[in-house]
């Protein structure tokens, strides 16, 4: 028998391993490992997503510098920290580190992959959510160990929490996926500047002019902040108008960024 009778007759699934893609969910989990490792080797993706707010939280609980209202500071700092920690992650540091990936050409490759478009999104929200978890727990390490005593229901928080995720996930992909890399920078720095000081994050609402009180409770940074300082510090039941203002934000900003999206 001759070598191509024999290579014809062993027929397919001869080789191991098999040539082919991994299954999908294996695929997802992959590069959302490595999208999570990426985030938390990078030193200024740490500043942004761990140190700030970890800093401002311990700041302002301890020196009198902003009027809080009545009770301790921290229970009114707290869900604003939290807020900022999603903020700086979903939004800020996302729109930064996809920016650079389609300006180095990253996102064309992996676009020829296996691996769907909307896979790597998954995946990259998946790495968001990883991160956001860790923030979470050291910022609310911290918080209790400054005397903070949250209350309210723990469903609210984590509907509030997803829903801000999808909302600033949203609109940083669409700054990301529109805007040149150098563009996103600046203009993703400067709205998380612009949110800190103006939506809620350590200076309470009332402290503005009714007129701009209410164009800054429509904005995302502002409906979640708002909505867990409402349960956790005066454990109110579910904030169906915060989680409105929210679910409008995820669902105009995850569409648009689906829409104009740009991968090269």
């Amino acid at each position: 028998m001759t070598a191509g009778t024999d290579a014809r007759a062993t027929g397919e699934g001869t080789y191991t391993p098999r040539p082919g893609a991994a299954p999908l969910p294996r695929m997802i989990a992959a590069q959302a490992a490595l999208e999570t490792k990426m985030l938390l080797r990078n030193g200024e993706q740490l500043l942004l997503t761990v140190i700030i707010p970890t800093l401002l939280l311990v700041l302002f609980s301890a020196v009198d510098i902003v009027d809080t209202g009545e009770g301790e500071a921290v229970d009114f700092l707290a869900p604003g920290i939290l807020a900022l920690a999603v903020m700086s992650t979903a939004f800020t540091g996302q729109a930064i580190a996809t920016g650079f990936e389609r300006r180095y050409g990253v996102l064309k490759r992996l676009a020829a992959s296996p691996l769907p478009r909307w896979g790597l999104m998954t995946a990259k929200t998946l790495s968001v959510l990883v991160t956001e978890i860790l923030q979470v727990i050291l910022v609310t390490v911290i918080a209790l160990a400054l005397g903070w005593s949250p209350e309210g229901n723990p469903l609210a928080v984590l509907l509030l929490l997803v829903l801000g995720t999808a909302a600033f996930s949203g609109l940083g992909l669409l700054m990301a996926g529109t805007l040149k890399a150098e563009a996103t920078l600046a203009a993703a720095n400067l709205v998380f500047l612009l949110l800190l000081v103006g939506g809620g994050v350590i200076v309470p609402l009332d402290k503005f002019p009714d007129a701009a009180q209410d164009l800054l409770g429509l904005l995302p940074i502002a409906a979640l902040s708002d909505g867990l300082r409402d349960v956790l510090q005066h454990g109110a039941g579910m904030p169906w108008g915060d989680l409105g203002i929210l679910s409008v934000w995820a669902v105009v900003g995850l569409a648009a960024a689906g829409k104009f999206f740009r991968w090269e």
